[in-house]
């Protein structure tokens, strides 16, 4: 089965029974759980994207390896046109589910893998691009949602890998077999991963001789034994378990981080791609971390998108809709959300072939890209709270607003535009906060942050890509200077 419909994807998932630590409880009933359960829509709408004929040619593409239709999420990209698809296929998810739909890191991370394996091969001879090819056809044949694993704890920043007091603040390979590799360690910020099938294990930063055991890339199912899941807290996620669902902000849709250990678990040689190669790990690090900056041209700004259209809404509901400063602002948003989006269209159409045939975005351009999301969607959210208003943050609850005594007052002093009602106000403006300021902030703010490198690590790419010496070799022509 190559395409899964998002009913089809909802089985397999629940057919795993996964087990997590939620709440300070372990529990295995994630299909029903509350807090779990809208981040599974979220994916189910990404596979649900290549049924929807209006959408079908976007979400589905032929694969070099099963010569059939596949998913996009699925995809190693075969062309700049893949690239920019992509990209545009990200910004159509982010503006219909407002939320992060949680597969574009494993998409992330085969592509980047697949070049970096090839390459590896030809230097020292292993067998790593064989073995991914042979993985990933398995994982297009059978439509797996595949939770790509980069972030290390990393413990003592000021310290590298070995020298660390607990070598597992790194992930590490603990035990060589002939038949495969033991690893021990931890992943963080793990987007989706009680939604994924199997997770996909990179190291984290560019190794050096004698860090070795950290120099690691594997495949394993979310549920192979060792494994353990802990789910991380987001701003007001409990709203999700209460009765009413007006206060959770997003009525349909969710995303989801968790914190994933692994205790002395075995990977078998056939799911090892990379074991020692430290002279490839600064390699794959960088792909991958191009491919999702690439990325969030296209994410960040779907949700840049709802962001917008709720804050010209609330502003319509409160009555200001056609004030010079309410419209100048709400231009203003929609400039940074654009120039986020044509970034990420940039470093795609300025992609180029990998020796391994698939395609590699611009690294210079995926940074600016990056670096900008890092900055504009504070500012849209900045913008957002400004036009919404004080209210953003002191409404009541959807339950008084169904109490017999305070209800009626809620909805007296709560009027504001005639054209409008006071419940749909309340709901614009719950949708807002959970983007600015509840859990929808994880996946649309943090995560513009820190989800792929910290505005630093860009700004190290943009220094190493921007051929300084170049520009300045070129003034010295202009000029005639020696």
């Amino acid at each position: 089965m190559a395409l899964k419909t998002g009913k089809e994807y909802l089985e397999s998932i629940a057919a795993l029974d996964l087990e997590a630590h939620i709440l300070g409880r372990q529990t295995a009933d994630l299909p029903e759980h509350g807090l779990v359960e809208p981040s599974r829509r979220a994916v189910a709408f990404t596979y649900d994207g290549a049924h929807n004929p209006e959408t079908r040619e976007l979400f589905c593409v032929e694969s070099p390896l099963t010569k059939e239709a596949v998913n996009r999420f699925t995809h190693l990209h075969q062309s700049r046109e893949d690239l920019i698809n992509k990209v545009k296929m990200q910004r159509y998810c982010g503006h219909q589910t407002a939320c992060c739909f949680q597969r574009c890191v494993g998409l992330d991370a085969a592509n980047a893998i697949f070049s970096t394996t090839f390459e590896c091969d030809q230097k020292h001879g292993t067998v790593y691009h064989q073995r991914f090819r042979d993985y990933w056809k398995w994982i297009q044949q059978q439509d797996l949602l595949v939770d790509g694993a980069m972030t290390d704890p990393k413990g003592d920043r000021g310290r590298r890998p070995r020298d660390q007091r607990d070598p597992d603040l790194f992930l590490r390979v603990k035990e060589q077999r002939p038949e495969g590799v033991v690893i021990n360690g931890a992943k963080l910020h793990q987007t989706g991963m009680l939604n994924s099938h199997e997770v996909l294990i990179m190291p984290t930063l560019t190794l050096r001789n004698g860090e070795e055991p950290w120099a690691v890339c594997c495949a394993v199912p979310t549920t192979a034994p060792g494994i353990r899941h802990i789910y991380g807290r987001q701003a007001s996620d409990t709203r999700k378990l209460e009765p009413f669902g007006l206060d959770v902000g997003n009525p349909s849709f969710g995303g989801q981080e968790v914190m994933t250990v692994f205790e002395d678990v075995f990977v078998p040689q056939e799911r090892v791609f990379m074991n020692g190669e430290v002279d490839f790990s600064g390699t794959l690090v960088e792909r991958f971390a191009s491919y999702h900056r690439q990325s969030y041209g296209g994410c960040k700004v779907g949700v840049g998108d709802v962001l917008i259209g709720a804050t010209a809404l609330i502003a319509r509901l409160n009555g200001a809709a056609e004030a010079s400063h309410i419209k100048d602002k709400i231009v203003e948003m929609i400039h940074l959300n654009e120039t986020i989006y044509a970034c990420g269209l940039a470093c795609s159409a300025a992609g180029e072939a990998t020796p391994a045939g698939n395609f590699q975005v611009n690294l210079l351009l995926a940074n600016v890209c990056k670096l900008n999301v890092t900055r504009f969607p504070y500012e849209l959210a900045r913008l957002a709270t400004d036009i919404a208003g004080g209210l953003l943050g002191t409404m009541p609850a959807a339950a008084d607003l169904e109490d017999p005594v305070a209800g009626p007052y809620i909805r007296k002093y709560l009027a504001a535009a005639p054209d409008g009602s006071v419940l749909d106000r309340m709901k614009v403006l719950r949708l807002i906060e959970n983007l600015v300021a509840g859990a929808g902030a994880v996946g649309y703010l943090i995560e513009s942050m820190h989800g792929a490198g910290p505005p630093m690590a860009q700004r190290i790419m943009i220094g190493r890509q921007a051929d300084l010496a170049g520009k300045i070799g070129r003034v010295k022509d202009l000029l005639g200077l020696g």
